[in-house]
């Protein structure tokens, strides 16, 4: 940290307090006076932390105040001066009201209202929860949601408090109900608007119940809510036991009526809640010379903190900067902790402006190190360190080094292979020049559509060929130093974008089901040989680590890889097997979110276990069900489980260990990357950069555009949202084209096959704008199987199986369809291997009509699918049937 620079204030007036102004507008009005602080020229955040269980925790930096410089006389000669900013948590104790009574008036109508005390723009985060499954939150009917609500995705509204009345803090918000309603009670957090923080109810959430239960729906309720939280799935039955034991009702208010299911006839209750405010202060260190015939040097502590400020110091007498106790003399109020460390009131200033202290040191005492204590359980320190402040000398300790990372070479290393300068030169000159040479001619002519399209397609097949060609080239990683080359090895380098040679075909290796047996990766390896001889060329694997639903995707030790699939070693066998018969692999990898294995102070699930020992820092802030300390989510929230903070370095890097070790140790080819709508896809470039996988796909899936229940023709700013990612991810993934398949719905669903031809006659998915990235499907694990949340039109997969395999993009074929329909998809696997489609084939549509769509792809296949009536032109070329089936008919020119 460098040495501050900075003028002493002329004058330290106490500021008047209004409660209804901020400190910024009090400022403004005493536009008598000077300043009541000088900002510092020079930012320099400090961390602050708690005790283990203290439950508190210290906010971002929102305001900012100097300390007042302490007066130098002419005498003293100065050795450092260094200014650290300090942040810290003004709390101010509200009360938020909840209350159902019945309607005046009416005999089956009841109103809610929630109301709060404290001042701010206050917002009801809400949903309810069926009496046939208390645990989830979902949306309420229509005619609950107060004016002015949004909804936020499918289980929770949000609705502003309104004041009461004009010049009072206090805020309400009123919600009508209809007292024969299915539903059991009501759920909510607060958030503060301006500052985006939630308020919750003792780390839980409000909870209002509306009706009561028997004890067997409150044991059932009481498992289904915490079955979403980590713990081994095998192991709740136990976890239950033991938390009814130590919490005996750790789901259910006390209001709840378990003796009877008739709506509760009143309710009131007041919780307190403390709303916390950052703070941001100033505190300067200095060091002086006592006097010239002195041989002690002073240091001086300043700092604008109010109230009662505790220094817990040592020093250090060597390089090794071990904390010492020194002689005495201490300062005035200073007591000996075990001999390991000294604690010092300062003194307060005069008029409540801050803290002070002076310390005297002996010559050989080479630094000052401490921390600051401002109440019981809050502590405070610099950036995760200790304060150090060098003493007898100018250089501060704070100023970190820099470091080269492993790998890379320093600035003042660094220079130019002249051998390759030229060729790389020369490459570069090269494209520039056919840029250029394309600007100049594009004036001269007006093209059609048509030739348009043609120089594209040749553009593409360019790069795709020059990329091929630099794939697959050795690159030698020429070394730093080398005295003698000839007994220097070069590094091999192997170039992997992600997605493959283009003509992957891609099966998804299980269902809903698959993990019933325990014995999944046995049953699947049996079928290696067959899905190679299918022409298969990709497998996807379900999610490999302990998770707490048996199906992988609640994940809690990453590195438990015994999961209800079977265990590490029959991981590996199976893996194996697959590369025996030339089917590359795909691990099922979540990365958004993970479940903790213990609670902290407040009975949150937010510790995590195992050997990536998260705590609440890798936790997004903004999730209100799980008391994150880390930054805002860069995306959209998991609701069921601890959405992880990827922009913390410590997370990233420990994701990318993981990756390499399955890469290395398990044999995994690439990723299916789960929910990676939930954090920014620069962090997934990151992690691919990192693990080099051969193939990786993003499901980055949400809803498309529908307009009073009927899906919208134009669905360009769904797919621009999946482009997005993809781009954000550096190309080096693909994604699931959730586009496609929703159009497939509408088309076979209303017999629309006009919707599979855009505006510009492409294909109305992703794979119309950017095909060598799009995974295009029909069906997986969650939309079809046993769960079936958005399942493909019944009878009509074949369709769909026609298009994908006949069309450009990367197909992916659902397991329960490669064998219930093993006949069909065969003849479409072997013809696109036979014509070599491939990802980025040419696509031309020729009809998109009411009730049929054909098309052709690389002017070696041609395809119709819909119940209306297409033959191809026979023209110079001679079509013959490929396969055929209900609605659909495929042909190859011979």
């Amino acid at each position: 940290m460098s040495i501050v620079r900075w003028k002493p204030l002329i004058h330290q007036l106490p500021l008047v307090r209004n409660p209804s102004l901020s400190l910024r507008d009090q400022h403004k009005r005493c536009k008598s006076l000077p300043p009541p602080h000088i900002r510092c020229c020079s930012k320099n955040p400090s961390f602050s932390w708690s005790k283990p269980d203290s439950g508190r925790n210290l906010r971002p930096i929102v305001e900012a105040k100097a300390a007042q410089s302490p007066p130098l006389s002419e005498e003293t000669d100065l050795i450092s001066s260094e200014q650290f900013t300090i942040n810290r948590i003004k709390k101010t104790y509200g009360k938020v009201s909840v209350t159902l009574e019945r309607r005046c008036g009416y005999e089956a109508r009841w109103m809610l209202e929630v109301s709060c005390d404290l001042a701010g723009k206050w917002i009801l985060h809400w949903g309810v929860s069926y009496c046939d499954n208390q645990a989830e939150w979902d949306q309420p009917p229509p005619e609950m949601i107060p004016p002015g609500s949004t909804v936020i995705k499918d289980y929770a509204i949000e609705s502003p408090l309104n004041a009461r009345s004009e010049g009072q803090s206090a805020s309400a918000v009123q919600i009508e109900i209809d007292g024969d309603t299915p539903i059991g009670a009501i759920n909510f957090v607060l958030k503060e608007e301006e500052t985006g923080r939630w308020y919750h109810n003792k780390g839980r959430d409000f909870r209002v119940p509306l009706r009561g239960s028997s004890e067997d729906e409150i044991a059932s309720s009481m498992k289904q809510s915490v079955s979403i939280w980590p713990e081994a799935f095998e192991q709740i039955s136990n976890m239950l036991r033991k938390q009814e034991e130590s919490d005996p009702a750790p789901i259910l208010e006390d209001n709840i009526d378990t003796s009877s299911k008739k709506p509760i006839i009143a309710f009131h209750e007041d919780y307190t809640v403390i709303k916390e405010d950052p703070v941001q202060n100033s505190m300067t260190v200095t060091v002086r010379k006592s006097d010239k015939n002195s041989d002690k040097n002073i240091v001086e502590v300043d700092m604008d903190i109010p109230g009662h400020v505790v220094l817990h110091w040592g020093v250090y007498m060597d390089e090794s900067k071990n904390w010492h106790v020194p002689p005495p003399p201490y300062p005035p109020a200073t007591k000996v902790l075990r001999k390991s460390a000294l604690q010092t009131l300062l003194e307060q200033k005069s008029l409540g402006l801050g803290n002070k202290g002076s310390f005297a040191f002996n010559k050989e005492v080479k630094g000052l190190v401490f921390v600051l204590k401002l109440d019981e359980y809050t502590w405070v320190n610099n950036m995760g360190k200790d304060f150090d402040v060098p003493i007898g000398n100018s250089t501060s300790s704070n100023e970190e080094k820099v470091e080269e990372k492993p790998g890379t070479v320093s600035s003042t290393e660094k220079s130019v292979d002249t051998d390759a300068a030229p060729y790389t030169e020369n490459l570069i000159s090269g494209i520039r020049n056919l840029v250029d040479d394309i600007s100049s001619h594009k004036e001269k002519a007006q093209k059609t559509k048509e030739e348009q399209d043609n120089i594209l397609h040749e553009i593409e097949k360019l790069v795709v060929e020059a990329y091929r060609i630099f794939k697959n080239s050795s690159v030698v990683e020429k070394p730093e130093k080398s005295v003698d080359d000839t007994s220097t090895t070069p590094t091999q380098l192997v170039v992997s974008s992600g997605t493959g040679n283009g003509h992957e075909i891609l099966c998804q290796g299980f269902n809903w089901e698959s993990h019933k047996s325990g014995r999944w990766y046995h049953e699947l390896g049996e079928k290696a040989k067959l899905l190679a001889e299918l022409g298969f060329s990709i497998v996807w694997l379900p999610p490999p680590t302990q998770s707490v639903s048996p199906e992988g995707y609640m994940p809690t030790d990453l590195y438990n890889l015994n999961s209800k699939y079977g265990s590490m070693e029959e991981l590996k066998d199976i893996v194996k097997k697959f590369h025996e018969v030339g089917i590359k692999v795909l691990g099922d990898v979540v990365l958004n979110h993970r479940c903790a294995s213990s609670r902290n102070e407040n009975g949150i699930w937010n510790i995590f276990g195992g050997r990536l020992n998260w705590d609440a820092r890798a936790i997004v802030a903004d999730d209100p069900h799980f008391q994150g300390k880390g930054n805002k989510s860069s995306g959209d929230n998991f609701h069921a489980a601890p959405n992880i903070d990827h922009s913390q370095e410590f997370v990233r890097n420990d994701i990318k260990e993981w990756l390499n070790y399955l890469r290395k140790e398990v044999g995994y080819d690439g990723w299916r990357l789960d929910f990676v709508r939930g954090f920014w896809g620069g962090y997934v470039k990151d992690y691919l950069e990192a693990s080099q996988p051969y193939f990786a796909v993003g499901e980055y899936w949400d809803s498309l555009s529908y307009t009073y229940g009927e899906m919208d023709y134009n669905q360009n700013a769904h797919r621009q949202r999946i482009i997005d990612w993809i781009n954000a991810a550096n190309g080096t993934a693909g994604a699931f084209d959730v586009t496609t398949k929703g159009i497939l719905h509408s088309v076979l669903e209303r017999c629309e096959y006009w919707r599979l031809s855009d505006e510009k006659s492409k294909p109305p998915g992703v794979l119309g704008w950017w095909p060598s990235r799009a995974v295009t499907f029909i069906e997986n694990h969650d939309t079809g199987s046993t769960q079936g949340h958005w399942r493909f039109p019944a009878g009509k997969e074949m369709q769909g199986y026609a298009y994908i395999l006949t069309h450009p993009g990367t197909p992916s074929v659902f397991f329960d369809h490669v064998f219930c329909f093993q006949e069909e998809i065969s003849r479409l696997i072997s013809l696109r291997l036979r014509k070599k489609i491939h990802c980025r084939s040419t696509l031309k549509i020729l009809k998109a009509e009411k009730d049929f769509y054909a098309a052709e792809i690389d002017g070696k296949v041609a395809m119709k699918i819909g119940p209306g009536f297409y033959e191809p032109d026979s023209g110079s070329k001679n079509w013959t049937v490929a396969a055929e089936g209900a609605d659909y008919k495929v042909w190859e020119a011979s």
